[in-house]
């Protein structure tokens, strides 16, 4: 079994829940049955839940410590992490959430890199449900590239944020939240690296999420993450600069040049419509283009379809799509204020 090298005295596992009376007892048994050779502490806050959650985690056996911290009204995961990290007495923190699963050795795993005192963070490995559908296939390629850059990031230097379903942080590292924070998981560690700390990715302490990763699953979650990169990159100018933010590149690179890719490819499309009356190459490069979208919208029409050649067009145009969706929904959020609710 691996074991850190220096095994912490205590660990804080935090976890924000809204209404989960359905899965906070299989959850806890989850990570009850963990290896953890510490003490472990969970925190376990209810945002203005209005079922059975919090009665039912306080009952739960599985021989973990278990504070149930009530909040009466919905405030929002940010301010739900503010709480538990308050009541949380570990010097080092985990952060779950109730729907998924950790592997046995998903904690020593991911605690085991604090052995390093540069390490300010460490981001698990969330193994999501393949997708059934046409679409979905091409979001299961994404995800698998995702991971893959993550882990690249963290070989150089640091990961740019961490996994939400599971991720460790020292708890000195942490600055609370301001309420309508929408990507903790990515603001939080890029914090710690600011500060001089490093992020990194463990491949091998896993997690596993039972949802797939089909389109109607992500429209939303998209969104959300995509609206929350608008949100740092406005709340974070700084970040961009390379004498405050050492990772400078990697931040454009990974988050931010996506939220330019739809408004890339409508530039492209219109300068290749208006090019081709002057060019037989841009004509050509038009009709390659109207090709591409339409074995994409094929591939998200026909979602039996399975072949690569539909799917990965297909997730990458759902994935465009979502996040220019994403602009809008950001620029809702300020109009009204507000912020960071999530159900």
């Amino acid at each position: 079994m691996p074991e850190p090298s220096t095994p912490p005295g205590l660990i804080s596992i935090v976890i924000v829940v809204y209404n989960e009376a359905n899965r906070i007892a299989g959850r806890l048994e989850n990570l009850g049955q963990c290896e953890r050779p510490w003490d472990t502490e969970v925190i376990l806050v209810c945002d203005g839940c209005t079922d059975d959650t919090a009665a039912i985690a306080r009952t739960c056996p599985g021989g973990l410590t278990v504070k149930v911290v009530e909040q009466e009204t919905r405030q929002g995961k940010a301010s739900g992490l503010n709480r538990g990290i308050a009541e949380a007495r570990g010097e080092i923190v985990v952060f779950a959430d109730a729907r998924q699963r950790f592997n046995r050795y998903a904690l020593v795993r991911l605690v085991a890199p604090f052995a390093d005192p540069a390490v300010a963070a460490v981001s698990g490995n969330l193994d999501i449900a393949a997708s059934g559908q046409g679409a979905g296939a091409g979001i299961d390629a994404y995800w698998k590239l995702e991971r893959l850059i993550r882990r690249l990031e963290s070989e150089i230097d640091s990961a740019i944020g961490c996994t939400g379903a599971i991720y460790a942080l020292r708890r000195e590292a942490y600055e609370p939240l301001p309420a309508d924070t929408i990507l903790d998981d990515v603001v939080i560690p890029m914090r710690a690296l600011v500060a001089g700390g490093r992020v990194l990715f463990e491949s091998e302490a896993m997690a596993f999420d039972p949802q797939e990763l089909a389109p109607d699953h992500e429209k939303r979650r998209k969104i959300r993450t995509l609206a929350g990169n608008y949100q740092m990159l406005f709340r974070h100018p700084g970040w961009l600069l390379p004498w405050r933010n050492r990772a400078w590149w990697q931040l454009i690179s990974h988050k931010y040049l996506r939220l330019a890719g739809p408004f890339l490819l409508a530039v492209c499309l219109v300068s290749s419509v208006w090019l081709a009356r002057e060019s037989v190459f841009f004509r050509i490069a038009l009709v390659g283009q109207l090709i591409c979208y339409g074995v994409a919208l094929c591939g998200l029409a026909f979602r039996a379809i399975r072949s690569p050649l539909f799917t990965a067009p297909a997730g990458f145009l759902f994935l465009q799509w979502q996040g220019l969706r994403a602009f809008f929904h950001y620029l809702r959020l300020r109009r009204t204020a507000r912020g960071g609710v999530w159900s």
